[in-house]
């Protein structure tokens, strides 16, 4: 294979966009060659045999080797082995497969590196944020007043909307400003309510504030896995008594195990009655705004002082990619600091400098994905994918419902549909919760190492389970019950085979 041309930058010069040319179309045919076309959603292979491999591959950073000979090596040891995102069978994670759109708006943000911190390092880039910005107020029935940011997904927009929540709070119930003071000795009594399915980031972001795992209180949910308005009102009377501060209400727009969505007008009533921030996380389920038949399950939404959205999920963006929304922009100023040689104080007014929004100071373009794919896709057109995956989640519940050797354990509200193979047979001396978690761990680890299949694995009320994450609308219901056969295969030779061993000890023993 021929070297690249020896420039390293594309500068302008006939020299640089002759290598650029060439190593694009070389990333994209080792792209199509090596992770595109598999016809597995993974080779197989195990954590030893990918650690080794690493560990063998050629290594010449010291000297440096021809570019195309460094694809090559990338596409033959790395991508051969990754996560076919696109493959129907991929479907462990909320972790979808990007649009075509979203990976063309990558290579050129990668290729014109801007920093959406300043103005001056962006330009043009900042007023397409700012107008993608207002497009989500719009579709999540902000007014005027509401602001926000792009993220780098979930856990930083979440951390964002306790962060502003904490500081608002300490401020009118304390008088005290935390940028320039610290934590007051007070801080220990504030709590920060949350259903006790929601995600790990919310006590993660307890703890990343200084505020500790303690200060989370976590709320039953019901049958539906939904947060309980009858169960916050009882934890809020009791925290009541002991004194403690209640001052922020995490409502989950689709919880990562089941897709549940907490009853957010109920939830909203209660955070103005209790003068509590309320802080949507809407990472999965935000995108259910651009469907004509399931946006009704976010009713309340726009009650929220701040909402989590993220875009690597069901708004089929490359990662990462997410944003932050403020129903008050000036609450903003909680965490605004300003820099001479950054954003000055002095030109805040008539200079667009992002920085004071976000967490992150150098900052991808990454509203362009975005962009791109509304211009290219409409919304129309992406409700209606939104409406095809979640159709096939209940279509395939009912296949699952219907199997006595399945077990559906609950029935999806988004796509996320959980279930576990239910063994015919308990061996002898054999607990059977123990022996059904182990068929389950064993079915979902052979799917994945034997290349059929990636799926989830979870646990419900402590019991074994898999997933089916079912973002991919080019997924059929025919491919998934072909997997569901694949697991009742599976899980029926693991038996027998188990009972022969078994059978074997005891002659050995009698």
């Amino acid at each position: 294979m021929t070297s690249f041309a020896s420039p390293l930058f594309l500068d302008g010069s006939p020299e640089s966009e002759s290598a650029f040319r060439e190593a694009v179309q070389a990333a994209q045919e080792t792209i199509l060659f090596c992770f595109a076309n598999l016809d597995r959603p993974y080779s197989g292979e195990s954590p030893l045999v990918l650690s080794e491999l690493a560990k063998g591959m050629n290594r010449t950073f010291a000297t440096g080797e021809a570019l195309d000979a460094v694809i090559q090596q990338v596409g033959q040891s790395i991508l051969r082995h990754s996560a076919v995102v696109t493959h129907p069978a991929c479907i462990a994670h909320l972790h979808c497969p990007p649009l075509i759109a979203s990976v063309a708006a990558e290579v050129i943000i990668a290729a014109t590196n801007q920093s959406m911190d300043s103005w001056d390092q962006s330009m043009s880039a900042t007023f397409v944020e700012e107008g993608m910005i207002s497009f989500l107020c719009d579709l999540f029935r902000y007014d005027h007043h509401a602001d926000g940011v792009f993220t780098s997904g979930g856990t930083q927009s979440n951390l964002m909307g306790l962060l502003l929540a904490r500081d608002a709070a300490i401020e009118r119930h304390l008088g005290w400003n935390v940028q320039k003071q610290g934590l007051p000795p007070e801080a220990s009594k504030l709590r920060m309510l949350c259903s006790e399915v929601a995600h790990f980031t919310v006590s993660q972001s307890a703890a990343l504030l200084g505020l500790g795992h303690q200060a989370v209180v976590t709320v039953e949910v019901d049958s539906d896995y939904r947060m309980c308005p009858e169960a916050l009102d009882r934890k809020l009377m009791e925290l009541e008594e002991k004194g403690l501060i209640p001052f922020v209400l995490v409502a989950t727009a689709g919880t990562t195990d089941f897709g549940s969505i907490d009853p957010l007008k109920s939830l909203s009533e209660r955070a103005r009655k209790y003068d509590m921030w309320l802080h949507v996380d809407a990472a999965y389920g935000g995108a259910l705004k651009l469907s004509s038949l399931h946006s009704y399950k976010l009713d309340g939404i726009e009650y929220a002082d701040s909402i989590t959205v993220d875009f690597h999920k069901l708004f089929y963006q490359s990662i990462s990619c997410g944003a932050f929304l403020l129903r008050e922009k000036s609450d903003f100023k909680y965490m605004q600091l300003y820099a001479d040689y950054l954003n000055p104080e002095s030109e805040q007014s008539h200079t667009p400098n992002l920085v004071g929004k976000s967490l992150q100071t150098t900052r991808r373009f990454d509203a362009l994905k975005l962009y791109m794919s509304l211009q290219h896709v409409g919304v129309e057109r992406f409700g209606s994918i939104i409406d095809t995956t979640i159709a096939l989640a209940s279509n395939v519940a009912v296949s699952i419902e219907q199997d006595p050797s399945l077990e559906l354990l609950h029935k999806p509200s988004l796509n996320a549909v959980v279930f576990r193979y239910v063994p015919h047979q308990l061996p002898a001396s054999r607990d059977y919760e123990q022996w059904s978690d182990e068929i389950n761990g064993h079915i979902r680890n052979t799917l994945l190492l034997d290349g059929i299949a990636v799926l989830a694995r979870t646990k419900v009320a402590g019991k074994a389970c898999m997933k089916f994450t079912l973002l991919n609308p080019q997924t059929t219901l025919h491919q998934l019950e072909a997997i569901l056969e694949q697991v009742k295969g599976i899980g029926s030779h693991y038996e027998i085979e188990e009972g022969q061993k078994q059978n074997e000890r005891c002659k050995t023993f009698s």
